[in-house]
């Protein structure tokens, strides 16, 4: 009976938390009530809201762990660069920031900004492009970050997030529809804000770049700083959108991120320099691939299911982390004497 009697405050809790969202937030606005729910049905907690529990699950599981020691632009290149874990963590607050000042759901923008980059392969996009001549389509990470959030995490259990979580995980690429609700558009934005300007700041670090090639237009109206830029363009995009059902820059700051996109792809992400570090990249997880293709056997207790060897074989090599890539690569290639 004391246990039953402490049960229903408990539930007020969240019910709280829910009457809060419908009272507060926008229109448009995701609430967690009206989620579309979850593949597998569960007793909602008395504590958190649908997306709340999202984010929890997705903090704690082994995938997000995993991000500290995965490239984000610069292979590693030192302490102070930028990893995906770090990433992460810069679109989920601004994320949040843009959320809250539009009156859309933060918890749902959180979750989704947390799990969206769960499926990278390690040393970045040169891991995709690694993976992707042994599958029939290219490999892309929103959809292996889908992939272990409904699948691998908890032993093939998945962590059986809800609909719109998984439709923003899925939809944060630009190459992608467009996400089903304000939140995962807000992530989709979030992402691009936070990659353009972190990784300038590491190309400034790495001395790749001097803060005086940028372009003029872009340090005159976005900032010369990583905070002024990003401050900028979060601030336009609430003052643009603000009591409207749209997330989006304004045309004339849409046209400078354009404008800095190009450039980091021309003097950055695309530079000749980068590409012995990039071939090596690929050569390390193409090799430890192929030896798992031909010896399905060596390969971890858990991916020696029954799906396709293909599949398992890409779950584990796009799981590794950088140094876990690296260390398995020399102990089945390097001698060890």
């Amino acid at each position: 009976m004391l246990r039953l009697a402490a049960v229903k405050p408990l539930t007020q809790v969240r019910e709280r938390t829910e009457e809060l969202e419908r009272a507060s937030l926008s229109t448009w606005a995701t609430l967690a009530v009206e989620s579309k729910g979850r593949d597998r049905y569960e007793e909602p907690d008395p504590l958190r809201t649908a997306f709340q529990r999202d984010r929890d699950r997705i903090t704690h599981s082994k995938a997000f762990r995993r991000l500290k020691d995965k490239t984000q632009v610069f292979i590693r290149a030192g302490d102070h660069y930028r990893v995906r874990l770090t990433h992460t963590l810069e679109v989920a607050q601004i994320g949040r920031t843009m959320a809250r000042g539009l009156r859309l759901n933060e918890d749902l923008v959180e979750a989704i900004a947390l799990g969206h980059d769960l499926g990278h392969t390690p040393f970045g996009h040169a891991g995709e492009e690694a993976l992707s001549v042994f599958t029939t389509e290219p490999f892309r990470h929103n959809e292996q970050s889908v992939r272990i959030v409904e699948r691998l995490e908890r032993g093939g259990r998945g962590l059986n997030l809800t609909w719109e979580v998984r439709d923003g995980i899925l939809n944060h690429p630009w190459a992608m529809p467009e996400p089903a609700t304000a939140e995962g558009q807000v992530v989709r934005l979030a992402d691009r804000i936070a990659y353009l300007n972190h990784d300038l700041d590491d190309a400034f670090r790495a001395g790749v770049l001097d803060v005086d090639d940028v372009p003029v237009e872009v340090r005159l109206s976005l900032g010369e700083t990583t905070s002024q830029r990003i401050t900028t363009m979060v601030t336009d995009v609430i003052a643009n959108c603000l009591d409207r059902p749209v997330v989006a820059l304004s045309p004339g700051i849409n046209d400078l991120q354009h404008l800095l996109r190009d450039f980091l792809f021309e003097r950055v992400y695309l530079r000749p320099e980068s590409n012995a570090e990039r071939d090596r990249a690929i050569h390390c997880l193409r090799s430890i691939t192929v030896f798992y293709l031909e010896n399905p056997e060596r390969l971890p207790l858990e991916f020696r299911g029954d799906a396709p060897l293909i599949e398992r074989v890409c779950d584990y090599v796009s799981g590794m982390t950088d140094g876990y890539a690296l260390a398995e690569f020399a102990r089945l290639f390097l001698p060890t004497n």
